[in-house]
């Protein structure tokens, strides 16, 4: 590790002792967590083990005081080993044999998914709250569970042909039904007509290579947009389609987890107007 590197590990490190105590100071059932994906601390803090994470990855957004682990595809071990960790939580595009080689042997490690489905959410939080220990953990899981479904049934997609895209950030892809974001609009009653499994990235060069060009590939009656909180622009051909645009704040659709509920009302109160 270079030294302005280590500097600034150990500079996030001590500021986080000052704003959280030192290590000793943690509840003996709060073990001691590095999350290497925003969604997997995101999920964290909806399980109430949000106090319980003592460093991030370099992507995170949501605790800045905290010292930085390296990145989803390459820990950074000797920043993981400073910490001491009891729990590693990673999602599964972290490989196993990088994940043995960056942490200490008394650390557990976890890796999950969330992005194949709904049902793939509810296994991920689940898994989450077991590793961690999180208190009143089945009752979180069962209002979930019980919300989204709700959300889903009172969006009354009516078996409508809709494609879901982001065209906000970056080039534009679409969603299929073996991602999590087409599988909620799937629950909400729209029949996703994107063909491929998960995402397809609509660039020159590409099968479908614009926006346009799926909407004509598929014909749907309706186009959703999802929009990152980050986006400072959209794609010019939104305001080009022949089809009904219904536009969306999308951090809740793009971060698996009890935030689709948030989603999938918005979704909602969208098709009521």
């Amino acid at each position: 590790m270079k030294i302005s590197s280590l500097q600034r590990l150990l500079g996030g490190f001590l500021f986080s002792l000052l704003l959280g105590g030192a290590p000793t100071a943690f509840a003996a059932d709060c073990p001691r967590i590095v999350s290497q994906s925003p969604y997997l601390t995101l999920a964290l803090e909806w399980l109430g083990r949000g106090d319980c994470i003592v460093g991030v990855s370099r992507y995170d957004r949501l605790r800045p005081e905290l010292p930085r682990t390296g990145g989803v595809m390459d820990p950074d071990a000797e920043a993981i080993a400073l910490l001491e960790p009891e729990l590693f939580v990673t999602s599964n595009w972290t490989e196993a044999g990088a994940v043995a080689k960056s942490l200490p042997p008394a650390t557990r490690a976890l890796r999950v998914d969330g992005f194949r489905s709904v049902a793939d959410v509810e296994a991920m939080l689940r898994s989450l709250a077991e590793a961690s220990a999180a208190p009143d953990a089945e009752a979180r899981l069962a209002a979930f569970a019980r919300d989204w479904r709700a959300a889903a049934a009172a969006v009354g997609g009516e078996g409508r042909r809709a494609l879901v895209i982001s065209a906000c950030s970056g080039q534009p892809y679409s969603f299929g039904r073996g991602h999590v974001v087409g599988d909620a609009f799937v629950h909400a009653g729209f029949d996703v007509v994107e063909s491929v499994e998960r995402i397809r990235h609509l660039r020159p060069g590409e099968e479908i290579d614009s926006i346009a060009a799926a909407v004509e590939r598929f014909a749907p009656e309706i186009v959703f947009s999802l929009t990152p909180e980050s986006a400072e622009q959209c794609s010019a051909e939104l305001g080009l389609l022949p089809v009904e645009l219904v536009g969306l704040e999308g951090s809740s659709f793009f971060h698996p987890g009890p935030g689709l509920v948030a989603g999938l009302n918005a979704l909602a109160e969208q098709m009521k107007r």
